[in-house]
């Protein structure tokens, strides 16, 4: 029973504590609420939704773990779909086969990662502040974007793609499958790889991380790269999923990738954060649209609630971190 226990905690760890509970929260209130909440659909709906957001938040989710942040997720993942949409186009549009396409994702992902590297190096060796790196990156890539397709949108692909934005496997939906599988790759590599480890030692202590003997400006590099192709996966599945790919596709998304982040127990400043809570926090958020949709809200109400949900964390993991100085310095 206790291997149990402490594999448990290794898989959630007691940042589930938050998620766990926003979630139970929002399963009653609009349970209660809304008697088509509790349904097969509504769950049949966030299952479909949630794989796009999901995979920009755990492109995030690295920059955030090393006490940085990448802006320009929404905006790489078009690029990337827009690499897939002109290889696509190139052989023959809604007639080109299953070869283009491999192609176009292989090369949508190496624009992903290009876009990732060119942060990452700019950051390690200049040390300029992520923010600053990663939203000049934005600017760049939406001002490209909208140069290269005239602010308009890219659409003609072959039939076959759909199933990957639209298409079950035993129930399961597609996008959730490849959704899965991308968080298993990340838990892992957060938890059992010597990148993982020293992505959290250079969140919680940059220089002190340096003066171990850790390459910090590789590691930075590889988190940016691997942030990067994270967000040409979400563009392919984006592409499959609209049959569209535009440079403003999913704009609003950027806002709820750093809420989910926070809202997992993920520590803004760097050093502290697991992927499964993260998980979890997505499912809330998306059911939280969903039930403000049922109840007759629209999406500007739900983007407005998330804002304040995040305002919201702040102020609770403040309050937390106040409470709990002042019980050591009692028991002391």
């Amino acid at each position: 029973m206790t291997g149990f226990s402490e594999r448990l905690k290794a898989w959630f760890g007691p940042e589930m504590a938050g998620p766990g509970l926003a979630l139970v929260a929002v399963i009653l209130v609009f349970g209660l609420v809304s008697p088509q909440f509790l349904s097969a659909a509504t769950f049949g709906s966030v299952a479909f939704q949630l794989p796009e957001l999901g995979l920009l938040t755990l492109a995030m989710l690295l920059p955030i773990l090393t006490g940085g942040l990448n802006l320009a997720v929404t905006f790489t993942a078009n690029i990337a779909g827009l690499t897939l949409a002109w290889v696509l186009q190139a052989n023959g549009g809604a007639d080109a086969g299953a070869g283009a396409f491999a192609l176009g994702c292989i090369l949508a992902i190496m624009v992903g990662a290009a876009s990732g590297v060119v942060m990452g190096l700019v950051i390690a060796f200049t040390r300029a502040h992520p923010i600053l790196v990663s939203l000049s990156m934005m600017i760049f890539l939406r001002g490209l974007g909208e140069f290269l397709t005239r602010g308009g949108d890219v659409s003609g692909f072959p039939a076959f793609i759909g199933p990957l934005g639209h298409g079950s496997i035993a129930g399961i939906p597609v996008p959730l499958i490849v959704f899965i599988i991308c968080v298993l790759a990340w838990h892992l590599l957060l938890t059992r790889t010597k990148l993982g480890f020293n992505t959290y030692m250079i969140g919680s202590n940059l220089e002190a991380t340096r003066y171990s003997g850790i390459n910090t400006r590789k590691v930075i590099v590889l988190v940016y790269t691997l942030s990067g192709a994270m967000c040409a996966i979400a563009g392919i599945i984006m592409l499959a999923r609209f049959n569209s790919v535009r440079i403003g596709h999913g704009e609003s998304y950027l806002l709820i990738t750093v809420l989910a982040c926070f809202l997992g127990g993920v520590n803004p400043f760097g050093g502290f954060g697991r992927v499964i809570p993260v998980f979890v926090a997505l499912v809330v958020l998306q059911l939280l649209s969903s039930g403000l949709n049922l109840i007759g809200a629209n999406q500007h109400l739900a983007t407005a609630v998330w804002g304040l949900l995040l305002v919201g964390v702040m102020v609770l993991r403040f309050a937390a971190s106040k409470f709990k100085i002042s019980f050591v310095r009692k028991g002391t």
